[in-house]
């Protein structure tokens, strides 16, 4: 069985993905081993919930990998996820992925968004940072902004709170060498968006579609060791006993 966690990171993915992937809303503690229990060999990790409950626990994530499970990452939640247990076999996939494990990305708010409910499509009410960052890239690439400009916004969008980061809230808050010169950035960065975090996704998706549907050979150099804290959260779940 192959299960993916995915939600406004790639809206769409009932519509795209592989109809051999079952797909499942963000992940949050305990929904690894629930996978588990219901029998999955391949987990791709793209979207998670971290505001309001418990995230996905990497000890979850190291028992999945003890069993032989292939566990990717991407994205948003995956990113970080894959990043922090790449060392012990999580595989992560992307820019996202590679800029938190390089260290050129540290802040979890990276990859945060707010958003709209499922029933409308989670609609987008904010930018991620590495979005945001990955326009910035391209539009200082292509000329359309200054080298100046990049690292004005840059600085300024590292600087606000996840939640109020938009492309119209950057460009009116900025201290641009020109101020002039808002509006039309403004109008640049919204029709220029890059979404890496769905560039990344789609990676994973394509990752979790093509890998075999059977668990790899458990983990010869590192055994899980079941602390306190595991026991108390899944004592109650057979396959954890």
């Amino acid at each position: 069985m192959k299960i993916l966690f995915v939600g406004p990171t790639l809206p769409d993915a009932a519509e795209i993905a592989d109809p051999g992937i079952t797909l499942r809303p963000p992940a949050q503690k305990g929904d690894i081993v629930e996978a588990l229990e219901n029998g999955a060999n391949v987990i791709g990790l793209i979207d998670g919930l971290f505001e309001n409950v418990a995230p996905v626990w990497h000890k979850e994530i190291l028992f999945a990998l003890s069993k032989g499970v292939h566990v990717y990452g991407a994205a948003s939640m995956g990113a970080l996820r894959a990043a922090e247990c790449a060392a012990f076999g999580m595989v992560g996939i992307g820019r996202v992925f590679e800029a938190y494990a390089s260290g050129t990305v540290v802040d979890d708010s990276a990859v945060a968004q707010i958003h709209g409910p499922a029933e409308l499509g989670h609609l987008p009410l904010s930018e991620p940072l590495v979005n945001v960052q990955a326009t910035l890239r391209a539009l200082a690439e292509t000329g359309a902004i200054s080298e100046a400009e990049q690292a004005v916004l840059r600085a300024r969008a590292e600087a606000m709170f996840f939640k109020s980061l938009t492309y119209r809230a950057l460009a009116n808050t900025a201290d641009l060498p020109d101020p002039a010169r808002r509006q039309e950035i403004s109008a640049l960065l919204r029709a220029n968006a890059v979404n890496q975090k769905r560039i990344d996704a789609l990676e994973l998706l394509h990752a979790v579609a093509d890998c075999p549907n059977e668990r790899q050979q458990p983990p010869r150099d590192w055994t899980f060791k079941a602390n306190s804290l595991w026991h108390f959260a899944f004592h109650r779940l057979e396959i954890a006993s």
